[in-house]
Protein backbone atom coordinates (compact mmCIF):
# COMPACT_ATOMS: atom_id res chain seq x y z
CA UNK A 1 0.00 0.00 0.00
CA UNK A 2 1.21 3.82 -0.52
CA UNK A 3 1.15 5.92 2.30
CA UNK A 4 -0.23 8.90 2.14
CA UNK A 5 1.53 12.52 2.74
CA UNK A 6 -0.20 12.36 6.01
CA UNK A 7 0.96 8.50 6.70
CA UNK A 8 4.39 9.81 5.73
CA UNK A 9 4.41 12.63 8.31
CA UNK A 10 3.04 11.23 11.55
CA UNK A 11 5.08 7.53 10.80
CA UNK A 12 8.56 9.31 9.95
CA UNK A 13 7.70 11.30 13.40
CA UNK A 14 6.94 8.12 15.49
CA UNK A 15 10.28 6.42 14.06
CA UNK A 16 12.31 9.81 15.02
CA UNK A 17 10.82 9.40 18.65
CA UNK A 18 11.87 5.60 18.76
CA UNK A 19 15.59 6.48 17.04
CA UNK A 20 15.38 8.84 20.34
CA UNK A 21 14.36 6.26 22.77
CA UNK A 22 17.09 3.97 21.42
CA UNK A 23 19.87 6.64 21.68
CA UNK A 24 19.38 6.82 25.31
CA UNK A 25 19.80 2.99 25.62
CA UNK A 26 23.25 2.87 23.27
CA UNK A 27 25.04 5.88 24.38
CA UNK A 28 24.53 4.70 28.13
CA UNK A 29 26.49 1.38 26.82
CA UNK A 30 29.01 2.84 24.02
CA UNK A 31 32.75 2.93 25.31
CA UNK A 32 31.75 1.57 28.66
CA UNK A 33 34.84 -0.69 29.87
CA UNK A 34 33.38 -4.40 30.65
CA UNK A 35 30.47 -4.11 28.22
CA UNK A 36 29.68 -8.03 27.93
CA UNK A 37 29.27 -9.50 24.44
CA UNK A 38 27.09 -12.55 24.09
CA UNK A 39 28.02 -14.69 21.17
CA UNK A 40 24.86 -16.03 18.81
CA UNK A 41 26.79 -18.27 16.56
CA UNK A 42 28.27 -21.77 17.60
CA UNK A 43 30.86 -21.02 15.21
CA UNK A 44 32.84 -17.60 14.33
CA UNK A 45 31.10 -14.12 16.35
CA UNK A 46 28.25 -12.47 15.82
CA UNK A 47 27.62 -10.27 19.04
CA UNK A 48 24.92 -8.99 21.19
CA UNK A 49 25.01 -6.53 24.09
CA UNK A 50 22.73 -5.55 26.70
CA UNK A 51 22.57 -1.96 24.49
CA UNK A 52 21.37 -4.19 21.61
CA UNK A 53 18.49 -5.74 23.75
CA UNK A 54 17.57 -2.72 25.28
CA UNK A 55 17.67 -0.53 22.47
CA UNK A 56 15.07 -3.12 20.27
CA UNK A 57 12.35 -2.96 23.95
CA UNK A 58 12.77 0.83 23.41
CA UNK A 59 11.76 1.08 19.94
CA UNK A 60 8.96 -1.32 20.27
CA UNK A 61 7.40 0.44 23.04
CA UNK A 62 7.62 3.67 21.62
CA UNK A 63 5.98 1.95 18.40
CA UNK A 64 3.54 -0.16 19.79
CA UNK A 65 2.62 2.68 22.16
CA UNK A 66 1.23 4.73 19.57
CA UNK A 67 0.60 1.59 16.92
CA UNK A 68 -0.59 -1.18 18.49
CA UNK A 69 -1.60 -2.60 15.18
CA UNK A 70 0.77 -2.80 13.36
CA UNK A 71 3.66 -5.45 12.67
CA UNK A 72 7.05 -5.38 13.73
CA UNK A 73 10.42 -7.41 13.21
CA UNK A 74 13.20 -6.99 14.65
CA UNK A 75 16.81 -8.92 15.36
CA UNK A 76 16.75 -9.58 19.08
CA UNK A 77 13.09 -10.61 19.75
CA UNK A 78 10.61 -12.55 18.01
CA UNK A 79 8.62 -10.68 15.28
CA UNK A 80 5.28 -9.93 16.25
CA UNK A 81 2.31 -10.20 13.78
CA UNK A 82 -0.22 -6.81 12.95
CA UNK A 83 -3.39 -6.21 11.45
CA UNK A 84 -2.78 -2.77 9.91
CA UNK A 85 -0.86 -4.01 6.76
CA UNK A 86 1.84 -1.42 8.37
CA UNK A 87 5.51 -3.31 9.14
CA UNK A 88 8.40 -1.85 11.15
CA UNK A 89 11.59 -3.33 10.70
CA UNK A 90 14.49 -2.82 12.54
CA UNK A 91 18.01 -3.49 13.76
CA UNK A 92 18.65 -1.77 16.96
CA UNK A 93 22.55 -1.60 16.70
CA UNK A 94 23.42 -2.52 13.19
CA UNK A 95 27.77 -2.93 13.71
CA UNK A 96 27.65 -4.60 17.20
CA UNK A 97 31.37 -5.70 16.39
CA UNK A 98 32.20 -1.69 15.54
CA UNK A 99 29.80 -1.30 18.62
CA UNK A 100 32.14 -3.08 21.06
CA UNK A 101 35.45 -1.91 19.35
CA UNK A 102 34.37 1.82 20.34
CA UNK A 103 34.15 2.69 16.62
CA UNK A 104 31.08 5.11 15.71
CA UNK A 105 30.55 3.40 12.82
CA UNK A 106 27.73 1.05 13.77
CA UNK A 107 23.68 2.96 13.63
CA UNK A 108 20.07 2.26 14.76
CA UNK A 109 18.20 0.88 11.53
CA UNK A 110 14.17 1.41 11.44
CA UNK A 111 12.07 0.57 8.58
CA UNK A 112 8.92 1.19 8.11
CA UNK A 113 6.81 -0.39 4.99
CA UNK A 114 4.13 -3.16 4.11
CA UNK A 115 4.69 -6.52 2.94
CA UNK A 116 6.10 -5.52 -0.58
CA UNK A 117 9.24 -3.40 1.41
CA UNK A 118 9.88 -0.63 2.91
CA UNK A 119 8.88 3.03 2.45
CA UNK A 120 10.36 4.73 5.30
CA UNK A 121 13.92 4.20 6.36
CA UNK A 122 15.78 5.63 8.80
CA UNK A 123 19.76 4.99 9.91
CA UNK A 124 20.46 7.10 12.94
CA UNK A 125 24.17 7.23 14.60
CA UNK A 126 23.64 8.90 17.80
CA UNK A 127 27.09 9.13 18.80
CA UNK A 128 28.07 12.04 16.45
CA UNK A 129 24.61 13.13 16.24
CA UNK A 130 23.74 11.92 12.61
CA UNK A 131 20.20 10.82 11.51
CA UNK A 132 19.86 9.71 8.15
CA UNK A 133 15.83 10.19 7.12
CA UNK A 134 14.31 8.71 3.75
CA UNK A 135 10.59 9.01 2.79
CA UNK A 136 9.10 8.77 -0.15
CA UNK A 137 8.57 12.57 -0.44
CA UNK A 138 12.90 13.36 0.37
CA UNK A 139 15.85 12.32 1.80
CA UNK A 140 17.92 14.37 4.36
CA UNK A 141 20.74 14.46 7.83
CA UNK A 142 19.13 15.98 10.62
CA UNK A 143 21.77 16.80 13.05
CA UNK A 144 20.47 19.24 15.91
CA UNK A 145 18.38 21.60 14.34
CA UNK A 146 19.93 21.34 10.80
CA UNK A 147 18.83 20.00 7.85
CA UNK A 148 20.88 18.91 4.93
CA UNK A 149 19.09 17.28 1.98
CA UNK A 150 20.86 14.08 0.64
CA UNK A 151 21.23 13.01 -3.25
CA UNK A 152 23.72 10.40 -4.83
CA UNK A 153 26.56 11.14 -6.38
CA UNK A 154 26.48 11.53 -10.48
CA UNK A 155 29.80 8.54 -10.69
CA UNK A 156 28.69 6.53 -13.80
CA UNK A 157 32.08 4.47 -14.60
CA UNK A 158 33.33 1.94 -12.05
CA UNK A 159 36.95 3.59 -12.44
CA UNK A 160 35.80 6.30 -10.75
CA UNK A 161 34.13 4.91 -7.94
CA UNK A 162 34.45 4.64 -4.07
CA UNK A 163 33.18 0.80 -3.63
CA UNK A 164 32.47 -0.42 0.34
CA UNK A 165 31.56 -3.63 1.76
CA UNK A 166 31.21 -5.42 4.89
CA UNK A 167 33.39 -8.44 3.43
CA UNK A 168 35.25 -10.21 4.95
CA UNK A 169 33.17 -10.34 7.90
CA UNK A 170 29.68 -11.90 5.84
CA UNK A 171 29.23 -13.52 3.29
CA UNK A 172 30.52 -16.62 1.57
CA UNK A 173 33.92 -17.24 -0.29
CA UNK A 174 32.56 -17.16 -3.82
CA UNK A 175 30.45 -14.07 -2.96
CA UNK A 176 33.52 -11.94 -1.58
CA UNK A 177 35.27 -13.56 -5.13
CA UNK A 178 32.33 -11.53 -7.15
CA UNK A 179 33.06 -8.47 -4.60
CA UNK A 180 36.80 -8.68 -5.42
CA UNK A 181 36.00 -8.42 -9.67
CA UNK A 182 33.47 -5.35 -8.92
CA UNK A 183 36.54 -4.10 -6.59
CA UNK A 184 39.26 -4.50 -8.93
CA UNK A 185 37.82 -2.25 -11.33
CA UNK A 186 37.15 0.63 -8.57
CA UNK A 187 39.18 3.59 -7.77
CA UNK A 188 39.25 3.73 -3.68
CA UNK A 189 38.15 0.23 -1.68
CA UNK A 190 36.82 0.65 2.05
CA UNK A 191 35.97 -2.11 4.54
CA UNK A 192 33.65 -2.62 7.23
CA UNK A 193 31.42 0.48 7.90
CA UNK A 194 28.08 -1.61 8.00
CA UNK A 195 25.07 0.55 7.79
CA UNK A 196 26.94 3.91 7.93
CA UNK A 197 29.12 3.17 4.54
CA UNK A 198 25.20 2.78 3.41
CA UNK A 199 23.98 6.45 4.69
CA UNK A 200 27.36 7.53 3.22
CA UNK A 201 25.87 6.55 -0.70
CA UNK A 202 22.58 8.28 0.29
CA UNK A 203 25.05 11.44 1.01
CA UNK A 204 27.18 11.39 -2.58
CA UNK A 205 30.30 10.47 -0.50
CA UNK A 206 30.24 6.68 -1.51
CA UNK A 207 29.18 5.73 -5.17
CA UNK A 208 28.55 1.57 -4.55
CA UNK A 209 28.35 -0.71 -1.80
CA UNK A 210 28.24 -4.19 -2.61
CA UNK A 211 26.83 -6.68 0.36
CA UNK A 212 25.95 -10.48 1.12
CA UNK A 213 24.56 -12.09 3.98
CA UNK A 214 22.41 -9.95 5.46
CA UNK A 215 18.90 -9.88 7.45
CA UNK A 216 15.72 -8.19 6.65
CA UNK A 217 16.50 -6.29 9.28
CA UNK A 218 20.05 -5.34 7.86
CA UNK A 219 18.67 -3.87 4.60
CA UNK A 220 15.85 -2.28 4.88
CA UNK A 221 16.29 1.06 6.02
CA UNK A 222 19.16 1.70 4.15
CA UNK A 223 16.97 0.54 0.60
CA UNK A 224 15.00 3.01 1.76
CA UNK A 225 17.23 5.84 2.35
CA UNK A 226 19.12 5.69 -0.97
CA UNK A 227 16.11 5.17 -2.76
CA UNK A 228 14.79 8.42 -1.43
CA UNK A 229 18.52 10.28 -2.23
CA UNK A 230 18.31 9.14 -6.09
CA UNK A 231 20.10 5.64 -5.64
CA UNK A 232 19.15 2.12 -7.23
CA UNK A 233 19.09 -0.70 -4.04
CA UNK A 234 18.74 -4.40 -5.55
CA UNK A 235 19.48 -7.79 -5.01
CA UNK A 236 23.23 -9.19 -7.47
CA UNK A 237 20.14 -10.25 -9.94
CA UNK A 238 18.84 -6.86 -9.83
CA UNK A 239 15.73 -7.90 -8.00
CA UNK A 240 13.89 -6.85 -4.72
CA UNK A 241 16.45 -7.02 -1.72
CA UNK A 242 14.49 -6.58 1.12
CA UNK A 243 14.41 -9.73 2.41
CA UNK A 244 17.86 -10.04 2.61
CA UNK A 245 20.46 -12.04 1.33
CA UNK A 246 22.89 -10.00 -1.23
CA UNK A 247 22.31 -6.51 -1.86
CA UNK A 248 23.97 -4.00 -3.70
CA UNK A 249 23.33 0.14 -3.45
CA UNK A 250 24.40 2.19 -6.66
CA UNK A 251 24.48 5.69 -6.85
CA UNK A 252 23.69 5.71 -10.52
CA UNK A 253 22.08 3.24 -13.22
CA UNK A 254 25.07 2.58 -14.98
CA UNK A 255 27.12 1.73 -12.12
CA UNK A 256 24.85 -0.12 -11.05
CA UNK A 257 24.31 -1.79 -14.45
CA UNK A 258 28.26 -2.52 -14.44
CA UNK A 259 28.23 -4.29 -11.31
CA UNK A 260 25.18 -6.21 -11.83
CA UNK A 261 27.27 -7.88 -15.24
CA UNK A 262 30.18 -8.65 -13.13
CA UNK A 263 28.23 -10.10 -10.14
CA UNK A 264 25.60 -12.01 -12.53
CA UNK A 265 27.78 -15.32 -11.71
CA UNK A 266 27.77 -15.15 -7.91
CA UNK A 267 23.65 -14.20 -7.88
CA UNK A 268 21.93 -16.72 -6.05
CA UNK A 269 18.37 -15.46 -6.53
Amino acid sequence: MAFSKTDIHHLTALACKAADAAAIETLVHFRTRGLVADNKRDQGFDPVTAADRASEAAIRGVVTAARPGDAILGEEEAGRDGTSGVVWVIDPIDGTRGFISGTPTWGTLIAVGDADGPQIGIVDQPYIGERFIGTPQQAYMQRGDMQTPLAVSAVQDLSDAIIFTTFPEVGSTDERTGFEAVAGQCKLVRFGMDCYAHALVAAGHVDLVIEAGLAAYDVQAPIALVRAAGGIATSWSGKDAHNGGQMILAATPELHAAALKILEPYAYD
